[in-house]
């Protein structure tokens, strides 16, 4: 099964560590980390379903996808680069 690289941008922050317009890059299971912002853990486990469908072929909206840290709220767009 082909693997799909994966963009995530921030769309919306309240959170010191992440700006409007960062994204991170996925290629196949793996962070591009020389071009990506900085993922914290509980950023990823919000995004973690929607990268993995997204790099195994499924069909992903770039649909805003919310992190749960109810304290610092970050929306992130999720889209697969084809």
């Amino acid at each position: 099964m082909e693997d799909y690289k994966v963009k995530i941008t921030v769309m919306e922050s309240g959170c010191p560590r992440y700006q409007s317009g960062d994204s991170i890059y996925f290629n196949g299971a793996f962070i591009e980390t020389e071009k990506s912002a900085a993922l914290c853990m509980v950023a990823l486990n919000a995004i973690y379903p929607f990268v993995y469908a997204a790099r195994r072929g499924g069909s992903v909206k770039p649909t805003p996808v919310q992190c749960p840290d109810c304290g610092e709220c970050v929306t992130f767009r999720i889209e697969r680069l084809d």
